[in-house]
């Protein structure tokens, strides 16, 4: 059984799942990209995530094998698949981008 949650970080929120299965949070992709790019546009993180996916394919494939879907709720309430990663696995995406942001993310 999952169990969505809202989680923050610096006062941003981060649409998390606890699956008591694996005992273990797993975090939107999408939401974690927003806050490392201080972007709010769905679509802007959408589309960066969907270019870098990409190019982790090629760079570092596991990075990428590791991300599930999970449903999620979404702005209209409603839950939808979407790209997830597991506390673990979050630090490493997160040391891709070249932000500022990133060393308190990963602290």
């Amino acid at each position: 059984m999952n169990k969505i949650f809202i989680r923050f970080f610096d006062d941003r929120e981060v649409r998390a799942v606890w699956d008591e299965g694996r005992s273990k949070w797993y975090f939107s992709v999408l939401d974690v990209i927003g806050i490392l790019n201080a972007q709010d546009d769905y679509e802007k993180n959408r589309n960066y995530w969907k270019y870098l996916k990409a190019k982790l394919k090629k760079d570092n494939p596991l990075l990428v094998s590791v991300t599930t879907q999970l449903k999620v709720a979404a702005a209209d309430r409603k839950k939808y698949k979407t790209d997830v990663l597991d506390s673990d696995d979050s630090i490493p995406l997160s040391k891709v981008f070249p932000s500022v942001k990133v060393s308190h993310f990963v602290e």
